[in-house]
């Protein structure tokens, strides 16, 4: 095949692939735009998660009428002229790409007024070809509108992701630009709702209470920290407000938003210890330093950089955050429930379970009583099915082809329940078994039709960040199937009055919570097996946690209850809920029979 130069169409479609990817990345590029330009107010409108229509207002400096057509051409910038200037940039654009890339895979309309002029101009590019400038009427500022997103490219189209995910990355962007240019007024809407307006008064902390609440906007710790040219600010949260993902953590280095794996590290070092495995703080910080001393120019997106000295930025940060947490975080009280075992009652602090659900038998309150009513109630099971009450389950009802029955001994760590089978010894884990046990249960009521609901006393309220109210919308009809009564209560801002009777006494906020924090970019929430996987995140939220120490009925009756269960090996994630340990393998550990 010959060699041959592209033309200049499908050149200018390759080079747009590596600054627009989704529609999100137009909203950022237009956005950038927008605050070097100076403006006060930046208005963003959505329609169709963006693949109909971005359109991005502002009333910064404009574009002047002779310069309009210059600005939707390739390598077109006001922001840089030598090349020595690329190692001290100041300004979130510089590259010249942004306009061209855009106008190459949509039809785009710029109408602009530049200070001192009488008058709007307005451009109209279509799949990279540009036509005339005409005057308009137009106040000091620039709009641009985007529409039909790729579809020129309808290869790029079909692979974007769904409506709610995109509107999702849309969302998540315009709130971390608020939070980092509090000084200006954003406003975002998606068709007519409105998603996000602030005041644009500089207080980051009102910000943070309009996007995730009051209640957690006054839990977030301040950092402010000023060392060798250096200077970070911003908010991280205390250790008993965490997140399952990274999602939340934020950075902002000299007002440009960027993925670095090294600051996100030095923040993790600060929290060293203090948190448990698998949690992640919710952070919003914002470094800055001298241009020359960080590389913004190592990819077209712009969300990596490189520092000159990368160490000294790692140190600064990890030494900022820790010093925050040390401040401001108090000693952590341990609750006298925990010495010498719980003595409240199975209501009062837990999560609202009855362990007694589906047993017809009252525990007793002695030991030996209760072992021997264990043993009677078991029998009983047995007899019902069939069986003589010393009989394996596991070799003739494929039903109930489970797991043997067990003998309690106790509990260790407050995380693990240990337990004696005929085969040898079992160690379960207390929170995957009880995520087991309140899903099957959950599960069984929903196939009878039968999820009773239970009214709340007063209200909860709960506030999520933009990008996640969307998710969560689309999510009410099955969330009232399952027995939640949710509505909406404001931007952003939704009402539970009513939860699963089986989840009595939970923090109802919580369980809300749990529908949208751990899903993952790609998940599409409305597709199969919705129902099972938003019920398998409810009850991971609550089940009992891990270091929550437990009565001896509550230890027996979870025993009990993941017996019965159908599938008692893995919770509804897939995680293990128990180890065994056969009695040859503890006799070949302690040396009791050879090694074969």
């Amino acid at each position: 095949m010959p060699i041959r130069l592209l033309s200049p169409e499908v050149a200018s479609q390759i080079a747009a692939g590596e600054v627009i990817e989704r529609p999100a990345s137009v909203v950022k590029e237009l956005l950038e735009n927008s605050l070097d330009a100076g403006a006060n107010t930046i208005t963003i409108h959505v329609e169709e998660a963006g693949k109909k229509r971005i359109e991005i207002a502002d009333d910064g400096s404009g574009i002047p009428a002779d310069e309009i057509e210059l600005a939707a051409s390739r390598h077109a910038t006001s922001k840089l002229v030598r090349s020595d200037e690329l190692f001290s940039i100041v300004t979130l654009g510089f590259r010249g790409e942004a306009l061209a890339s855009i106008g190459s895979v949509s039809r785009m309309t710029i109408t602009s007024r530049g200070d001192g002029e009488k008058e709007g101009t307005r451009l109209k590019v279509e799949g990279g070809k540009s036509g005339k400038p005409t005057k308009v009427g137009a106040t000091v500022g620039t709009t641009v509108r985007v529409e039909d997103l790729f579809y020129n490219v309808p290869a790029r189209l079909k692979f974007l992701k769904t409506d709610v995910t995109e509107r999702r990355a849309i969302d998540s962007l315009v709130t971390r630009y608020a939070l980092a240019y509090p000084a200006k007024r954003f406003k975002l809407t998606d068709g007519k709702n409105e998603v996000l307006q602030t005041t644009g008064d500089g207080d980051r902390r009102a910000i943070l209470a309009a996007l995730y609440g009051v209640d957690v906007a006054k839990q977030m710790l301040e950092v402010h920290s000023i060392e060798e040219g250096m200077t970070l600010a911003g908010f991280i949260s205390p250790v008993s407000l965490t997140r399952s993902n990274r999602k939340e953590i934020t950075f902002f280095i000299n007002g440009r938003w960027v993925h670095d794996a090294a600051l996100s590290t030095a923040l993790m070092q600060a929290y060293h210890t203090l948190l448990m495995v698998g949690r992640y703080p919710l952070t919003a910080l914002f470094l800055e330093i001298k241009p020359e001393d960080v590389d913004v120019n190592v990819h077209p997106a712009k969300a990596e950089v490189r520092f000159r000295n990368q160490d000294q930025v790692f140190s600064f940060v990890q030494r900022s955050a820790r010093k925050a947490l040390l401040a401001y975080s108090p000693v952590p009280n341990v609750a006298t429930s925990l010495w010498g075992g719980r003595a409240a009652p199975v209501g009062s602090n837990s999560v609202g379970l009855d362990w007694a659900i589906g047993h017809d038998e009252q525990v007793s309150s002695d030991p030996a009583n209760s072992d021997q009513l264990s043993v009677n109630n078991r029998d009983w099971r047995l007899e019902t099915m069939g069986q003589s009450p010393g009989s394996n389950l596991q070799s003739s009802n494929p039903q109930f082809a489970r797991i043997p029955l067990l003998r309690l001994i106790g509990q260790i760590g407050a995380v693990y329940l240990v337990a004696e089978g005929p085969d040898g010894l079992y160690l379960i884990d207390q929170h995957a078994a009880h995520e087991r046990v309140l899903f099957e249960k959950l599960m069984a009521q929903r196939e009878m039709k039968s999820i009773a609901s239970q009214a709340l006393l007063t209200p909860a309220t709960v506030t999520l960040p933009p990008q996640s109210t969307q998710l969560l919308i689309s999510q009410l009809p099955v969330l009232k199937y399952f027995g939640f009564d949710v509505d909406e209560f404001g931007p952003n801002t939704f009402q539970i009055r009513a939860m699963p009777v089986l989840f009595s006494g939970s923090d109802p906020s919580a369980a809300l919570r749990a529908l949208v924090e751990d899903f993952e970019e790609d998940e599409a929430p409305l597709k199969d097996e919705v129902e099972k996987k938003l019920a398998a995140r409810v009850c991971k939220r609550m089940a009992v946690r891990a270091g929550m120490s437990l009565s001896n009925e509550e230890q027996r009756a979870q025993l009990n209850d993941l017996e019965a269960c159908d599938s008692p090996r893995t919770c509804p994630h897939g995680r293990p809920t128990m180890i065994h340990l056969s009695v040859d393998v503890l006799e070949r550990q302690f040396g009791r029979r050879g090694a074969r």
